[in-house]
């Protein structure tokens, strides 16, 4: 005989533990009882399974150990503590978000942060929307809706979650030419595609890929050179948000890894009419997405429909305001990306040490990776823990509290400090320890 199923009540009030809402653990008890009905199974058994699974969806805090400073699965850049204190006031109390407090009027949405994008960047003026998609999308809708968009047949970029370049283009109202191929496009290319119908050139970081060997591409200050010569804006998407190609808020001269990176201050310098760039990655804020650039293009786009729903919140807001007066005041560098991003090796080679020789693994050459699309191709060289293990240590690492992220090559554990927080190192070994042996 099948044992009768609890009811939902009771069976919702045994999955307490979980910490999950009431009101989801009777919809998962329900379920479950349900499903033990059709199955046979055990309703609890279904029950507790289910809602083990829903809690490890929940929002929480992970250690990113993968040594990929800008893990695009894990949020991004972490932001600097100035910047989450900045959030969390303008997310918890009301802020002059528009309004003049000068006036006592209606104010605009953005003003400060437009004035630092202005300072750091040296762009005639600035907007700041929820991210670089959406400053794209609302660029070409407000530039070149129902017109012609030359770019490089090379940069028709696919990104993480299929998100596809010409996809975008089209929902924007934009037409797209084609230039070029693959691997090779010249300033010839753009110039015949040229005609009546052009609304503007684009050019878009490669983001996550690099394409090598018998290449040829146009650079910025030739695209912005036809440009003017055919009387239409160029509009650059850099993608990652260096601001600076001199890294002025690092000591000494910039990484050797950003050297192929475009730079918002050289592409305007370039001629750029406009340049666009994400938030939370090489500028190490929050999501967003900031233009920079020609006043009138940027007026044209604060004036377009699009502009209000691709518009930022006011906590992050708040929290670019914070991290781009980093920048402006010459901080940058203590921001968590740039710090990891910064350490030496006789910085992580002793924390190494330490952790490997709680697991019992060793200590080898590694190479971090900037992440998020930044600097396709590059690393950051340093040393790296491994630690010999069967794959399911990798899994065992995911339930720790908090979750452990790290990566698995060769019948070998992973382990790369630098994107971890020091804090995290003895409970990274202990984890590490008891996963190796279970």
């Amino acid at each position: 005989m099948v044992p009768r199923p609890p009811s939902v009540d009771a069976l919702a009030s045994r999955l307490s533990s979980s910490g999950l809402p009431r009101a989801l653990l009777v919809a998962l008890a329900r379920e479950a009882i349900q499903e033990a009905r059709t199955s046979g199974g055990d309703a609890e058994t279904i029950a507790r399974g289910a809602a083990a699974a829903v809690a490890r969806t929940r929002p929480r805090r992970v250690v990113n150990a993968t040594g990929v400073l800008l893990h695009t699965n894990l949020g991004r850049a972490p932001i600097g503590a100035s910047a989450a204190g900045a959030a969390a006031e303008a997310a918890t109390a009301p802020t002059p978000l528009e309004f003049d407090l000068a006036t006592g009027s209606r104010g605009g949405r953005g003003a400060y942060v437009h004035r630092l994008v202005r300072v750091v960047t040296g762009a005639e003026a600035a907007l700041v929307v929820n991210n670089n998609a959406g400053a794209l999308l609302l660029t070409l809708a407000a530039l070149a809706g129902g017109r012609e968009v030359v770019v490089s047949r090379g940069e028709l970029i696919e990104i993480g979650g299929s998100f596809r370049l010409p996809d975008l283009m089209a929902a924007s109202g934009a037409h797209l030419v084609e230039v070029g191929t693959t691997n090779r496009t010249r300033i010839a290319d753009y110039r015949k595609a040229c005609g009546p119908a052009t609304a503007l050139l684009l050019k878009v970081h490669p983001s996550n890929y690099r394409v090598e060997g018998f290449t040829e591409e146009v650079g910025y200050g030739a695209l912005a050179a036809l440009a003017t010569e055919v009387a239409v804006p160029f509009v650059a998407d850099i993608g990652s948000g260096l601001l600076d190609a001199r890294a002025p808020w690092l000591e000494g001269p910039p990484p050797v890894w950003l050297a192929a990176e475009p730079a918002a201050r050289q592409t305007l310098e370039a001629g750029a009419g406009l340049v666009m760039f994400s938030g939370d990655k090489l500028l190490g804020g929050p999501q967003a997405g900031i233009l920079a650039g020609n006043a009138d293009l940027i007026a044209r786009l604060r004036s377009h429909p699009i502009a209000r729903a691709v518009r930022i919140d006011g906590a992050r807001l708040a929290a670019a305001a914070a991290t781009l007066e980093a920048y402006a005041d010459g901080t940058a560098g203590g921001l968590p990306f740039w710090r990891m991003a910064s350490l030496t090796d006789a910085d992580l080679r002793p924390r190494c040490r330490a952790l490997a020789d709680a697991v019992g693994g060793e200590v080898v050459a590694g190479l971090s990776l900037p992440g998020a699309g930044s600097a396709p191709g590059v690393g950051i060289p340093g040393p790296i823990v491994t630690v010999r293990t069967p794959r399911s240590a990798w899994r065992t690492l995911l339930a720790a509290d908090p979750p452990i992220v790290a990566r698995y090559e060769d019948d070998r554990l992973l382990i790369d400090l630098r994107s971890v927080e020091p804090g995290d190192d003895t409970h990274l070994g202990a984890a590490v320890a008891a996963a190796c042996r279970s």
